[in-house]
């Protein structure tokens, strides 16, 4: 890292707002822009990338003035386990249902921090999975299985 980065979290965090702050705002050349009385397509993700950006370059700025820690080590298995627990989710929502779906989802998520235990992480997974289902099944009245064909329902 160069000597002039004195803060290296704030450096790169800024390139990432950077970056998704312009793609949108490229992303949003090919529709027509409109007005902010009549907004085109392009107009919510643009001013919305734009802001990104300018945070983006505001970290940016920030990382050359003011001094911070290092960047620590890259957590590869964590950001693993997070990710297929996402995918895993979206997979079960409709084979297995809600309820084994959240189940999955959180006890694989919360396996990837340091600090788990199999009886909090439970408790919380059941908690959630019955929060789920009272909010989204019963009170919203979304159409999910709450438990899926895999099941026999």
């Amino acid at each position: 890292m160069p000597s002039f980065i004195r803060h290296p979290k704030d450096f790169w965090t800024g390139c990432i707002f950077l970056f998704f702050g312009l793609a949108a705002i490229i992303i949003g050349l090919e529709y027509p822009m409109g007005s902010a009385g009549r907004m085109g397509p392009a107009y919510f993700p643009s001013v919305l990338g734009g802001l990104l950006a300018l945070v983006g370059l505001v970290g940016v700025i920030r990382s050359f003035l003011r001094p911070g820690e290092a960047i620590g080590k890259f957590h590869l298995k964590e950001l693993f386990l997070v990710l297929l627990a996402v995918l895993l989710f979206g997979f079960l929502m409709r084979r297995a249902g809600l309820v084994p779906a959240v189940l999955v989802l959180v006890l694989l998520a919360a396996y990837a921090s340091p600090k788990f235990t199999w009886k909090a992480n439970l408790i919380l997974a059941v908690g959630l999975a019955a929060f789920a289902v009272i909010v989204f099944v019963k009170l919203l009245g979304l159409p999910m299985p709450i438990f899926g064909p895999w099941f026999g329902f």
